[in-house]
C-alpha cells in the first residue's frame, strides 16, 4: 500500500497530490476487502444492503464515469454497469481478483489522463454532465477523492463488524 500522502511530503504539483490520495484510498479499499473472509466480501451487515465487493465494483465505475465518460467524453458502453435493480450489483461469477484488477486498471487510466492533462481543462461535452457545463479535471479529481474517502470510511466500519482488518 502506498504511504499516506502527508501534507508535508513534497509534490510536483496539485495533480500529483490528487493522484497520491487516489492511489492511497484505492489501495486502502483493496486491502480492506482483501483482508475480509470471502463470504464476508459478499455479505452485507448494513440496512442499505451493499456488500464490500459491490463497493469495490462501484468505485471502479465511479472512476470510469467521471474520467472516461465525463472528462474524456468517451462512449464506455454501460457507464452504470455497477447498478442493477436500483442498487449496486456484483454477479455471482465476479470475484475479488477480477474486480481488484479492474479497479487498478481504471486507476492506471486515471493516472495517465491526469499526467497528460492540465487540471484547468474542462471535460468534453456529453451525457455525463446531464446538461450542465463540463467540470474541470481538478473538480472531477476533488470529487473522486471525496468519493473514495467517504466509501473507505464506510468500509472501515463494515470490515471491523465482519472481523476483518481494523485501522488504516
Amino acid at each position: 500500500m502506498p504511504p499516506f500522502p502527508e501534507p508535508t511530503a513534497p509534490a510536483d504539483g496539485r495533480a500529483e497530490v490528487f493522484l497520491r490520495y487516489l492511489d492511497y484510498f484505492r489501495e486502502g479499499v483493496l486491502a480492506k476487502v482483501s483482508g475480509m473472509a470471502e463470504d464476508e466480501q459478499r455479505r452485507s451487515g448494513l440496512p442499505s444492503g451493499w456488500t464490500p465487493l459491490e463497493l469495490l465494483k462501484h468505485l471502479r465505475f465511479v472512476e470510469l464515469r467521471w474520467i472516461e465518460w465525463g472528462f474524456q467524453g468517451r462512449d464506455v458502453g454501460q457507464p452504470w454497469g455497477d447498478w442493477r435493480d436500483e442498487r449496486w450489483y456484483v454477479a455471482p461469477q465476479e470475484g475479488l481478483a477480477e474486480l481488484a484488477a479492474a479497479l487498478r486498471a481504471q486507476g492506471a487510466h486515471t493516472r495517465a489522463v491526469v499526467e497528460g492533462s492540465d487540471l484547468a481543462t474542462r471535460g468534453a461535452p456529453g451525457p455525463r454532465w446531464d446538461g450542465a457545463d463540463p467540470a474541470s479535471l481538478e473538480r472531477v479529481l476533488f470529487h473522486l477523492v471525496q468519493e473514495y474517502a467517504r466509501h473507505l470510511g464506510q468500509l472501515d466500519i463494515v470490515a471491523e463488524l465482519a472481523g476483518g482488518p481494523v485501522g488504516e
